[in-house]
């Protein structure tokens, strides 16, 4: 049976237009023995640990710039294979609508297609000027969009998956600027372990600087909701061969090698995934 392709309805064309005792005894001497040995080197160790003064401020006041209000939304679109041409087609007729619309205080980042990694997949950033109220206002006034209600129905037939999260910037990073092409794109990903984010933030202050002399950094993100802990570090290169010569430079530097030391144990999965921007990004 041949292939069912993915067909675009007259709406979206209109926007296209637009045990026993026993050894239980046994078992209880024994764990008994191993318990009261634990709770007396917990308490020899406890001697010895280092005592940490709570934090009084959040993740978000301390690692976030200041000078700016500035909320990022990713989302991650799993898309039908055979989909995934009519689906860029439907975004690069829409989204941009957005973006040049002054009443919405919202723009568009970027928006690319997953090269390696995740197939057929749409990853898009947007930029929230005004944080948390300019979300909620952009939010209300797509309600009454009928133009992006009709959009988010036809685009809802040509996905698997989809989620999203609210990220914040750190405050060492550039602020994504629009590029000229043709670039690819790195999306790297570290999921920390809870209660690392602060440590993770100090050793990339210092370590920045080493990745910054070809233009290459975009974009260093923290997530504030969806899943937590979770950092997205957005890079540019010419291309595959440039994105190792760079990457390998890096390492002649003094003091990278150090920035990896320390941070290799705050992570507990890392994803990489080279990503190419579709027609209307305005990182190209």
């Amino acid at each position: 049976m041949a292939p069912r392709l993915c067909s675009i309805s007259a709406a979206a064309r209109r926007l296209l237009g637009g045990p026993g005792s026993g050894p239980r005894d046994v078992a209880a001497v024994a764990a008994a023995r191993f318990y009261s040995k634990d709770n007396e080197g917990s308490w020899f160790r406890s001697l010895f640990v280092h005592k940490v003064d709570p934090r009084k401020d959040a993740h978000s006041t301390l690692l976030s710039k200041k000078e700016t209000s500035n909320l990022y939304k990713i989302q991650f679109h799993n898309v039908k294979p055979e989909c995934l041409d009519a689906y860029n087609s439907l975004t690069e007729a829409v989204l941009p609508k957005l973006h040049l619309d002054e009443d919405y205080p919202c723009s568009l980042v970027g928006n690319w297609n997953t090269w390696y990694g995740e197939q057929d997949q749409a990853v898009h950033l947007w930029r929230f000027s005004g944080g948390y109220p300019a979300l909620m206002d952009c939010m209300n006034k797509l309600k009454n969009n009928q133009e992006y209600l009709e959009f988010r129905k036809e685009r809802s037939q040509m996905l698997l998956s989809r989620r999203n999260q609210l990220l914040l910037e750190f405050s060492f990073w550039n602020e994504p600027q629009p590029r000229a092409g043709p670039n690819i794109y790195e999306l790297r990903t570290y999921k920390l372990k809870p209660g690392t984010m602060i440590e993770w933030g100090n050793n990339w202050a210092r370590a920045i600087k080493y990745r910054q002399e070809n233009q290459e950094a975009v974009g260093g993100f923290f997530s504030q909701i969806g899943e937590l802990y979770v950092v997205h570090h957005l890079w540019a290169y010419k291309d595959l061969q440039s994105r190792e010569e760079t990457r390998n430079a890096a390492w002649r530097k003094r003091g990278w090698d150090e920035n990896v030391y320390y941070t290799v144990p705050l992570v507990r999965h890392m994803e990489s995934r080279i990503m190419i921007p579709l027609k209307i990004s305005p990182l190209q």
